[in-house]
């Protein structure tokens, strides 16, 4: 346990050091410079830890371990590997460094399994580059098709395809998945809230995760000068933007039942301090646990965006994201609660507010996944930290069952 611990340690410090912001966070935007290091840097532990690399079309990383029957599916074990601008060395990080742990004990005690094990590295789950998030895993598994993923750009016009060139990644690999060769896929998270910490239980086992949306909305008004233009002539793209964000937060309240509504990016063209801003374009990122709940956000808000198209203001909305909230499998819960309790891991059930790419797997395969505590329930900012023996313990659970997933009998 304190060997593997340690490695966990070292294997966040090395990770870290990949960030665009030193000193102010992590920040590693997919296909940047300080994503090629941290790939690099997991593509080494991958071969390290005896697997075979590979990576597909948008830029997710593999590492196998095969199994002794020929062309069965594989479990998957891993998360994301990106970060927001300035945030912390967990979210992502850590369950990719689960993964290779459990990959390293499977070398350690010369397993080999029936079915295949599969570390897995994906990109753009946060959406910081790309607008929508869990990109790796929607475009991995067809949702986000071809033509979409192709045409995704981000704030300054690169399209995801000239991003990957400028990168020196493979474009032409396969990008879609076939979910056939997929038997189960594990997360493990730090849980990006206070609960865990508060109850002093190391292990949460996921039982739902929140359904979510995300919209960009386009305002468009008129530029003019700040200083001659009357007040009852203008139409201003940011006074009207800011009509619609203040009113925002109302309708989460109304809506109820813990629904929630954030205003993340928001830019104002020309920019100029005395110029009057023609267009504004920011984003709104809509949750709630129940999908009823979902589609009344959207609603509201493209009523409440509507309704101020007066006064030469023009209002689009444009849907980026929507994913319906996503039990996880009931089978693997129950194997998670099995192996904490031989392995006298104290945990508890906990639902997830926060999207991660195990939504996008849920559809198509089984899926199981563990949230390790977050100092003072902190996330998405420097000050993010959670405990890397908790991280240990979750690799212990997850190792255990895949073991049962991959069909590993305990003599072996």
């Amino acid at each position: 346990m304190k060997q593997l611990q340690q490695r966990i340690e070292e294997h966040i410090e090395a990770i870290s050091a990949f960030t665009a912001t030193p000193g102010q966070g992590t920040t590693r935007l997919t296909y940047s410079p300080q994503d090629l290091q941290a790939r690099e840097y997991i593509k080494a532990q991958m071969t390290h830890y005896g697997l075979t690399v590979r990576e597909d079309g948008v830029g997710n990383i593999f590492g196998r371990l095969e199994g002794t029957q020929t062309d069965a599916p594989a479990v998957l074990v891993g998360s994301h590997f990106d970060s927001v601008p300035n945030g912390g060395s967990y979210d992502g990080p850590a369950g990719v460094i689960a993964g290779l742990e459990v990959a390293a004990l499977f070398q350690e005690n010369q397993i080999q399994p029936v079915y295949p094990l599969e570390v897995i590295a994906m990109v753009e789950e946060e959406g910081a580059r790309f607008a929508g998030g869990l990109m790796g895993s929607r475009a991995m598994l067809g949702i986000l098709d071809e033509q979409q993923f192709t045409h995704l750009q981000d704030k300054d016009g690169i399209t995801t395809i000239q991003a990957m060139e400028q990168a020196g990644l493979d474009t032409s690999l396969p990008r879609i998945r076939d979910p056939r060769t997929i038997r189960a896929f594990l997360e493990l998270h730090i849980e990006q809230g206070p609960i865990l910490e508060e109850k002093g239980i190391p292990i949460g086992i996921v039982e739902a995760i929140v359904g979510l949306a995300q919209l960009e909305i386009t305002v468009q008004g008129q530029a003019g000068h700040a200083g001659t233009t009357p007040m009852d002539r203008r139409a201003d793209a940011l006074v009207a933007a800011a009509g619609i964000i203040a009113a925002l937060p109302g309708i989460a309240v109304e809506t109820g039942d813990g629904s929630v509504i954030t205003t993340g990016k928001l830019n104002v063209w020309p920019g100029g301090a005395n110029v009057i801003p023609d267009k504004v374009v920011f984003t709104v990122d809509l949750r709630s646990g129940r999908e009823e709940n979902v589609q009344t956000l959207i609603r509201r808000t493209e009523e409440l965006a509507a309704s101020c198209e007066k006064g030469g203001i023009t209002v689009s909305v444009q849907q980026q994201l929507y994913m319906k909230p996503k039990a996880m499998n009931t089978h693997i819960r129950s194997l998670l609660r099995e192996k904490s309790e031989q392995l006298g891991i104290t945990h508890c059930p906990i639902n997830s507010g926060a999207g991660h790419d195990a939504m996008v797997f849920a559809d198509v395969t089984d899926v199981g996944m563990l949230f390790i505590p977050s100092r003072n329930g902190l996330s998405h900012c420097p000050e993010e930290w959670s405990d890397a023996a908790d991280i240990a313990r979750a690799v212990q659970i997850f190792y255990e069952t895949i073991k049962s997933l991959t069909e590993v009998n305990d003599h072996e």
